[in-house]
């Protein structure tokens, strides 16, 4: 089968930085699912990866961690799926990704494809699907509210992936008015369009832009990027007793200390957490990757696609990979088919 893989991390303007490699079909065992692969999106983590990560004994490294397809086989001990099947997903961190003509996932970790999304539409949702359910709703706990907050979600990076479905699972799940951050007038507006209440420039500093809505401070801040710029902001803006959550990587660490005296608490957020350790609750991402699939068939939210860039190839990755690294990506990013 065709895949895009690496053998060592390299800058995304070295020609290998993404091969095209061909490897021995997958076979499904346990409660895996074998895949057949129609689209993926890019996300972060995969360029992170592909800088970072040194595979082992001279193996490539497979990437992706998105993806729609239809189900070619099981394993014995499926229960949820049969072949024939529509289904997306964002696999696991510690295996093979996505970016390949079939892939074995658990079945705990996959969804039904929405019904009225095709595959380039579905694959965008899953990574960022999960991360924005899991930081809103099992992490920060919006059904429990912050005493004497205004009932306000503060979101940062309104217009990236995550944020685009964090802003509208708050506004479809909640009565907690959104406001979201953005710095350019076209990635304002896609934040508005998805349903943010109020947008404030996160090129300025957060406190004070904050400060001028008048609306009050907000119980729950999801700190989606650039956590550390705005640590001191979020810790001036935030009601006391609030709830944060984070998600980005930290090159020299994070210091709590501004939020001891609101006696905040901070939580954290990796959507690979589940599957990485096959926690006993990880079928909680099967089962809300059905529910928002619910919500986009009733036509509740919609999905996050921006661009597909072409069919799953080395070059198109790599053209993909660079997007994300300018950090001037909106929404997503897909790839779509394989050449035939």
């Amino acid at each position: 089968m065709r895949a895009i893989g690496f053998h060592a991390p390299q800058p995304i303007t070295s020609p290998t930085a993404l091969i095209d490699l061909e490897l021995p079909m997958p076979v499904a065992h346990g409660r895996d699912l074998l895949v057949e692969v129609k689209a993926v999106s890019v996300n972060p983590v995969d360029t992170k990866v592909r800088r970072n990560f040194q595979p082992a004994g001279g193996e490539a490294r497979i990437l992706g961690y998105d993806a729609a397809g239809i189900v070619k086989a099981v394993g014995p001990d499926v229960s949820l799926f049969k072949p024939g099947d529509e289904v997306y997903y964002a696999g696991a961190i510690g295996r093979p990704g996505t970016n390949a003509e079939y892939h074995l996932v658990d079945e705990r970790i996959v969804g039904g494809k929405p019904r009225s999304l095709s595959f380039a539409e579905a694959a965008a949702l899953p990574l960022t699907a999960i991360t924005a359910y899991e930081a809103l709703f099992h992490r920060l706990r919006l059904d429990i509210p912050v005493p004497g907050a205004a009932p306000v979600v503060l979101i940062t990076g309104g217009a990236g992936g995550v944020g685009s479905i964090a802003i509208q699972l708050v506004k479809q799940l909640t009565d907690f008015t959104v406001v979201a951050t953005a710095s350019r007038p076209e990635t304002a507006a896609w934040a508005k369009s998805l349903g943010a209440d109020h947008i404030i420039d996160h090129s300025k500093p957060l406190a004070a832009e904050y400060a001028a809505l008048g609306i009050g401070a907000p119980g729950f801040v999801f700190s989606v990027t650039h956590s550390v710029q705005h640590r001191l902001d979020l810790a001036e803006l935030i009601a006391p007793a609030g709830r944060i959550c984070l998600i980005d990587d930290f090159a020299e660490g994070f210091d709590i200390m501004a939020f001891k005296g609101k006696a905040v608490s901070l939580h954290w957020e990796m959507m690979f957490s589940r599957p990485m350790f096959e926690t006993t609750d990880m079928i909680e991402q099967h089962k809300l990757l059905n529910h928002v699939a619910e919500l986009i068939d009733a036509g509740k939210i919609r999905t996050t696609l921006d661009t597909v860039l072409g069919p799953i190839t080395a070059e198109t990755l790599m053209k993909a990979h660079a997007i994300i690294e300018s950090n001037r990506a909106r929404g997503k990013i897909v790839l779509e088919g394989f050449p035939r």
